[in-house]
């Protein structure tokens, strides 16, 4: 590798963060494009160079930034194309009209839908911890990625088939895609943020900037194939057709990564480690110690998990079945506008931008009561939903919150805490433990946060029966 001197690298290289925290200060003095995130705490040198290379025309912070998209990119993309499944799940045979009828499979299915994203993410945060010394990222990342390509290719092929007589079969069909489609897209995540450790702090930046918008791009399609498309139908193969292209070019943004000379640069590092990482102690530690994880981030993972236990609660089940008070009137707003805008779009893009005010904004602190005490405070969205014009109401009747103006400030309220105060913890705990344990840290934090999203959808088929 030109310029590149390697020198024999510590054992403890291995673990590196994994989520990006904003450390704003690097040991020694060095900056931030000099000083990747790898452990101080060697009794061996790490690899040095001669020169740093740079990133020509930000290539690998735009590869950085692509995979941060299609990390959370697929899961968006199902729960946003509310207007297709009503319409595969409902009595509706006319292929031109975007009237949704009501049906007991589209009533529940984005309930059902958050249930089947969220349990498989479970056990695929457990099986990543187990394996997170043992496989290849780059076999985990392309694998992840291909099957979440296929499971893509074939709903947007079922998109023109008529599922009339089958929409049972359709619905679990669909569940069982997006179980697929959640567990990889975890697993793609937790590599992608294990690379991105080994990188200056911009790049995981950029990761985690590439996460917050995957939403808000999905919503913007969403909304523009409504508008251009003559029909349900027409619309969905537009929008997932836009789905499979954005996952093949993080495929092959994927690939180019390996050749550039800035991210060689810095991944030499893995490579060093990987290959003196061997013998009776490696095989040791391929199990990170959780007990001390856990003593000094129990309260960290338990505002992660009620934040995002709460988010998943109202959001999609219940933010998007609320629908304009004008309805009745026709117009476009009212019918087919109203949902994507408000609940999507808002909440993605408030989401967007509490994330973003992370990398600014670092208050309360990881040991201020002030951050559990404000994570507690949100629980109140949850009746401010359900007092909207929530429909259809088969038990809970009244409506306080009878203005279009409501859902907005309340999309935008969620939005805007779930990404400021779902971030800091995440950002939080792996300060906060020993920098050679960061990585499982924050697979760890990652468990505390899926563990909350699964609780959330679970009672979210609660909130839609009650109401």
């Amino acid at each position: 590798m030109d310029g590149i001197e390697p020198l024999q690298p510590s054992v403890n290289a291995r673990y590196v963060s994994a989520v990006p925290a904003n450390r704003g200060l690097f040991e020694d003095g060095e900056s931030e494009d000099q000083a990747p995130l790898l452990p101080k705490r060697s009794t061996t040198p790490l690899p040095v160079v001669r020169h740093s290379p740079k990133d020509s025309y930000s290539l690998v912070y735009i590869i950085f930034f692509l995979m941060g998209i299609g990390s959370l990119l697929p899961w968006n993309f199902f729960i946003t194309a509310k207007h297709y499944w009503l319409y595969k799940l409902s009595n509706n045979t006319d292929h031109t009209s975007r009237e949704e009828l009501r049906s007991d499979l589209g009533d529940y299915f984005e309930s059902y839908l958050a249930i089947a994203s969220t349990v498989p993410s479970v056990l695929c945060l457990v099986l990543n911890y187990l394996l997170v010394n043992k496989l290849s990222s780059n076999v985990r990342i392309l694998s992840s990625l291909v099957l979440i390509l296929l499971v893509f290719v074939v709903t947007t092929v079922l998109v023109k088939v008529d599922m009339s007589t089958c929409r049972t079969q359709f619905f679990v069909a669909t569940l069982a895609s997006v179980a697929l489609v959640s567990g990889a897209s975890n697993v793609l995540t937790g590599s992608v943020f294990g690379i991105s450790g080994h990188f200056p702090m911009k790049i995981s930046q950029a990761l985690i900037t590439g996460q917050a918008m995957g939403g808000t791009l999905s919503a913007m399609a969403s909304m523009v194939d409504l508008a251009l498309a003559d029909d349900v139908t027409n619309s969905a193969l537009a929008y997932f057709l836009t789905a499979d292209v954005f996952i093949i070019i993080c495929i092959v943004a994927y690939l180019l990564l390996s050749k550039l000379k800035y991210s060689r640069h810095y991944m030499l590092a893995v490579t060093c480690a990987g290959a003196s990482d061997t013998g009776p102690e490696a095989a040791a530690r391929t199990v990170p110690p959780l007990q001390p994880i856990l003593r000094k981030t129990w309260l960290l993972g338990l505002c992660v998990f009620y934040v995002f236990c709460v988010s998943i609660t109202v959001f999609p089940a219940v933010s998007s079945a609320i629908q304009s008070v004008h309805r009745d009137t026709g117009s476009p707003w009212t019918t087919t506008y109203f949902v994507p805008l408000t609940s999507f779009f808002l909440y993605n893009f408030a989401d967007y931008c509490g994330r973003q005010a992370t990398a600014w904004l670092q208050v309360p602190g990881p040991t201020s009561r002030m951050l559990p005490t404000l994570v507690l405070c949100r629980t109140v969205l949850v009746p401010l939903f359900l007092f909207c014009n929530y429909q259809p109401r088969d038990h809970v009747r009244t409506v306080l919150f009878n203005h279009d103006l409501y859902p907005v400030v309340f999309n935008c309220l969620l939005g805007l805490s779930n990404g400021y105060l779902g971030t800091l913890p995440m950002i939080y705990g792996p300060k906060v433990v020993p920098r050679e344990l960061a990585e499982a840290t924050g697979v760890v934090m990652s468990f505390f946060l899926t563990l909350g999203l699964a609780s959330g959808s679970a009672l979210s088929v609660l909130v839609v029966h009650c109401i």
